[in-house]
């Protein structure tokens, strides 16, 4: 069991356990000492962060830990997550780091590591770096202490990785679009890549003030973006969330399109191109029902993974397949990118809109959903509801109430204290039913 590590690095409320200065101070001692294992030659590492305000507390106390064991630390200011992978392996450092707590609100903070191919760690450094942090790390000697220094050009850097991912003979001249940053990390470098590829901009969530990042805007709440689609008669509206490695579209009409959508139509086209390796995509228990059966109905297979990003990656991996992502919004091109980058998926979006000359609307929505329910049950520190004997027989109840009509799926959020409980059926009222089922009793469990 990890102590600290959830699915995507270490996440929590700023100022309190797990996230405070001194534990990212320890953090980025033990993480320096693990990643410099050779006492002899040049180590650097490379830091980017959001535009929460805790990020300097953090992105300090972090280049704290490093220097003090001996790394070199490359800060990049504010860029995309997927900006920090690029650098790591394109700069041959021996660590990446991202500042950040993604779609969560400001108050949080996370720090995401990225190993030196470019790719988040598996569970299994995890573990050990849980063991360096809870031990300490001995610091190196005086003369070994590493330095720190800016890097300026990051976001100009990672951009042109950006747009080199579309074909060339692909300009956006002509197409209005709303893009939503979230007030995040990608709140410059996404307006001008889309105007630098030919498109008319209308920019949305690009004034960070450290405490507004995902505040009714970006990818939890496209609601804003939907609005101005509509209002500025916008051909297609792009919203990111705070560090910008997932993306969530909206069509000409304003209606929404998740994850599964965008990688319905991403996995077609490539597969009739074919340029889908594996001729399957990867995605999480998450994604919807229909997306399995639109693949399928096209000889696309679908491989399934836990709920996280790290681990759609680490299956198209071992599979070698080429792209995979959750309904969230993450889309993970690995041809072109080592984690999720919202921006560059909704690019290619934007790309078969031009390619085919046909409206958002129509590319958008790929298959009809098999209906789907989400709730969420919030818990205090050191509850496990799940584990109660009256919410396991809940479950039994709901899972045979939904056998042969669809599924359930319950687990703990990997980033914030919640009982997830999702279910998918074709019938709403057996869905419903099904669902406040489970949730009732772990709300009864939460409150004993």
């Amino acid at each position: 069991m990890r102590k600290f590590f959830g699915t995507d690095g270490v996440r929590g409320t700023a100022n309190i356990h797990p996230m405070t200065a001194d534990m990212a101070l320890r953090i980025g001692a033990a993480v320096g000492r693990y990643f410099r294992r050779d006492a002899s030659g040049v180590h650097r590492v490379v830091i980017g962060k959001d535009t929460r305000l805790s990020g300097y507390m953090f992105e300090s106390a972090l280049t704290a830990g490093l220097t003090s064991t001996g790394m070199n630390v490359l800060l990049l200011g504010p860029v995309p997550t997927p900006a920090v992978g690029l650098m790591t392996r394109s700069m041959r450092a021996d660590l990446g780091v991202m500042i950040s707590a993604s779609h969560n609100p400001a108050a949080d903070n996370g720090i995401k590591f990225f190993g030196p191919d470019g790719f988040k760690l598996s569970d299994t450094v995890e573990l050990e770096l849980e063991a360096l942090i809870e031990a300490g790390v001995e610091p190196a000697q005086a003369q070994n202490i590493g330095r720190a220094k800016r890097i300026d050009d990051a976001r100009f850097r990672y951009g042109e990785r950006v747009k080199s991912s579309l074909p060339r003979d692909i300009r956006l001249d002509g197409l209005k679009v709303v893009i939503d940053c979230a007030n995040g990390a990608a709140h410059r470098a996404a307006p001008e890549i889309l105007w630098e590829l030919g498109a008319e901009v209308i920019p949305v969530g690009v004034s960070p003030d450290g405490t507004n990042i995902n505040r009714e805007c970006g990818s939890t709440h496209p609601g804003t973006a939907a609005e101005t689609v509509v209002a500025h008669g916008a051909h297609v509206g792009i919203c990111l969330d705070g560090d910008a490695d997932r993306v969530i579209l909206i069509d000409e009409t304003g209606k929404v399109a998740d994850g599964d959508q965008l990688m319905a139509l991403l996995a077609t086209r490539w597969a009739e191109d074919g340029l889908l390796a594996g001729k399957a995509l990867v995605s999480t228990v998450m994604s919807n029902l229909g997306l399995e059966r639109h693949l399928a109905a096209r000889g696309i297979g679908l491989e399934r993974t836990a709920v996280g990003d790290r681990y759609v990656v680490e299956r198209m991996r071992e599979g070698g397949f080429n792209l995979g992502g959750e309904q969230s919004g993450h889309i993970v091109m690995t041809d072109y990118a080592t984690t999720g980058d919202g921006l560059m998926a909704g690019l290619h979006f934007l790309a078969e809109m031009v390619r085919a000359d046909r409206p958002a609307s129509q590319l958008a929505q790929q298959f009809t959903p098999v209906p789907q329910l989400l709730k969420n049950v919030r818990f205090a520190a050191g509850q496990a509801p799940l584990d109660t004997d009256q919410v396991q027989a809940a479950i039994k109840l709901a899972e045979a109430s939904l056998a042969g009509q669809g599924r359930l799926l319950i687990r703990k959020s990997g980033t914030e204290p919640l009982v997830r409980v999702m279910a998918e059926c074709e019938d709403a009222k057996v869905l419903t039913q099904a669902v406040d089922s489970v949730v009732a009793a772990v709300e009864a469990a939460v409150a004993e």
